[in-house]
């Protein structure tokens, strides 16, 4: 196995032993890299702790720059990684801190030190080290279509409450414009309910009654949507899997697998 393979296994390979290794060490300097950024942003800590937070900062970002590269260079595809969910992550993980040394002197543009927020995607990676996310992520990829569908009826709706509300309320009820009564119909199925604005009329009330117990059978769509998808997510899951490869322990394979991706081992079903 040459060295790109190796890496591959190592990075890639979440099921070997390397694997896991890596994976719960780049997990844990994750978890510290954002804990750093979160108590970065109390104005007491960064004053008195400014050196420790800039250095840990430059150590998190050179880490993951070094894999954020070697995944690149061990990836079978490298511009598919780069282009991938994961791969823009990561890039944004990075980008902030070296983006401060340009732009962070400008006077006229201390803007770009909101930049500095998106180091939170750092957590997102956190997805990749736990197998369950790959399942929600299949749930949440097959269905797409129908919750589309469903934020578009649930859009058509508010789009119907909302002018029905403008046309019974009227403006010296609050309801001054169109979109401004498709915000208070959101508001309402959803069950929030600020109350900045409130129907005024009878009519007006009996609406927004509607649109109230509306929103309770609403909201417990998605959730359906979704749960059913996992449960088919896991079940095709442990449909699937195959035992650690025997000759480089690699368990991550496709589907219809047969043979070892990285060395060729013909694979066996649990």
């Amino acid at each position: 196995m040459n060295l790109r393979k190796k890496i591959f296994v190592v990075i890639f390979g979440t099921d070997t032993r390397a694997g896991k290794t890596f994976d719960v060490i780049l997990l844990w300097m994750i978890i510290i890299s954002v804990s750093a950024v979160v108590l970065e942003s109390v104005a007491r800590l960064r004053e008195l702790h400014h050196d420790i937070f800039y250095s840990t900062e430059w150590f998190f970002t050179l880490v993951f720059t070094l894999e954020y590269l070697l995944r690149i260079y061990a990836s079978p595809k490298p511009r598919k990684y780069i282009t991938s969910f994961f791969g823009i992550v990561d890039l944004l993980a990075i980008l902030p801190t070296y983006l401060g040394l340009v732009f962070d002197q400008a006077t006229f543009l201390l803007s770009i030190r909101a930049l500095r927020l998106l180091r939170m995607f750092r957590v997102l990676k956190l997805a990749r080290y736990i197998k369950e996310a790959a399942i929600l992520m299949r749930a949440l990829q097959q269905s797409k279509h129908k919750i589309i569908v469903f934020f578009g009826a649930v859009f058509t709706l508010v789009l119907i409450l909302g002018s029905i509300l403008y046309l019974v309320e009227g403006e010296k009820n609050g309801f001054t414009s169109i979109p401004q009564s498709i915000y208070w119909a959101i508001v309402t199925i959803t069950t929030v309910g600020y109350g900045d604005i409130a129907p005024a009329t009878v009519l007006g009330k009996i609406v927004a009654s509607v649109a109230m117990l509306t929103g309770y059978s609403i909201i417990a769509v998605p959730t359906g949507i979704i749960s059913v998808e996992i449960g088919r997510a896991a079940k095709a899951s442990q449909a699937n899997k195959y035992v650690n490869c025997t000759n480089c322990g690699l368990r991550q394979h496709d589907k219809d697998a047969l043979y070892c991706k990285i060395c060729g081992t013909k694979l066996q079903k649990v």
